[in-house]
């Protein structure tokens, strides 16, 4: 424990030192101007708040597989154990509020998985072996407002944070024989934090987001052909989204 302080301070005072030898400070105006552009590159893991009928037999609509021995009383758990990176980029439009404020819009696209895993087998129609998770691949559409808040600049660098709302649409392919299928839309609320960081020609930002979604992205059942308790296990589907950005403007 006295070692990671350590190194927490030591950090701190190079960071401070650096930060008072600087004196040259690159693009004084930016922050003045009215509306500003620019992109953004970011890689993102996408994740499920997964609520599950327990028993299954919960869910109004669940039919008996006696077959596969499963009944009102079975329990069928499915979850989200481990995250996997995607993708993001986006086009960044800033309006200036005041001088600590600005409305930002960041349309662009994400491009991730979710693997969901179950406690029984997983059997799809579509392949000829058991699976050890069933893969969910999204392609979002984005479309995030925000809200930024400025720190005090301290030479060429200025600490921020970020709040406000996003509109999602899911175009990836779905079909009809889908083990478990997702809603086309959603909203959700984000919160996040970056550091600008001011060079000669234009200003470089890193940003941490958090994407907390609102609706429940179940879908449809899927077709007939497919075993439907493992959709009919799930209560809802929450999307989650952690999303690290590398904003140039």
């Amino acid at each position: 424990m006295k070692r990671i302080v350590s190194v927490i301070l030591f950090i701190l005072i190079v960071s401070n030192v650096f930060a008072q030898m600087q004196k040259v400070k690159y693009l004084t105006t930016f922050d003045d101007k009215m509306v500003h552009f620019g992109f953004s590159l970011g890689v993102n893991s996408l994740d499920f708040n997964v609520v599950n009928y327990n028993p299954i037999g919960e869910n109004p609509d669940f039919i008996p597989y006696p077959l596969d021995g499963m009944y009102a009383e079975s329990i069928i758990r499915s979850d989200v154990p481990e995250l996997v990176p995607g993708f993001t980029v986006s086009i960044i439009s800033s309006l200036r509020l005041s001088k600590d404020l600005n409305l930002r819009f960041l349309p662009g696209m994400s491009f991730g998985e979710r693997k969901l895993t179950y406690n029984i087998l997983i059997e799809d129609v579509i392949y000829y072996e058991p699976l050890r998770f069933y893969s969910i691949k999204s392609t979002f559409l984005d479309f995030p407002l925000l809200i930024k808040y400025k720190a005090r600049r301290i030479n060429n660098d200025r600490p921020y944070l970020i709040f406000g709302g996003a509109y999602r649409q899911d175009i990836s392919r779905s079909a009809s024989e889908d083990l478990v299928k997702l809603a086309k839309s959603g909203f959700y609320a984000e919160l996040g934090s970056g550091w600008d960081h001011y060079f000669p020609f234009f200003r470089f930002s890193v940003e941490a987001k958090f994407s907390f979604g609102l609706n429940n992205q179940l879908g449809d059942l899927p077709s007939t052909i497919q075993k439907q308790y493992y959709a009919q296990s799930i209560k809802s589907l929450r999307s989650n989204i952690f999303t690290l950005s590398f904003h140039f403007e």
